[in-house]
């Protein structure tokens, strides 16, 4: 269940990061926040760093996608472990 949510944050970093890059799409001189994620000891973790271009629309509204979908999969394993924790407890009571 830990990993599912340092996933959820990792997902959460991007989503802000990318939310950020859309809404400065006409900022002059703007470098958008590329956000990469990896798996570093049993943990999801979001690094960014800025790029030195500008935001790619098409490519910022699909990882958007991506992560809300990456999310909710998360969300639902939380709650399905949720779930299974609650009848086992009720199983034993």
């Amino acid at each position: 269940m830990q990993i599912n949510a340092t996933a959820m944050t990792a997902m959460s970093n991007w989503m802000n990061n990318s939310a950020q890059n859309v809404a400065n799409v006409n900022t002059e001189k703007y470098n958008a926040t590329q956000t990469t994620i990896t798996n570093q000891d049993n943990a999801v973790v979001a690094q960014s760093r800025k790029s030195t271009n500008g935001t790619d629309l098409a490519t910022e509204f699909t990882d958007q996608i991506a992560i809300d979908k990456s999310f909710e999969a998360n969300a639902d394993t939380i709650k399905t472990q949720d779930e299974m924790l609650g009848s086992l407890l009720d199983m034993k009571a």
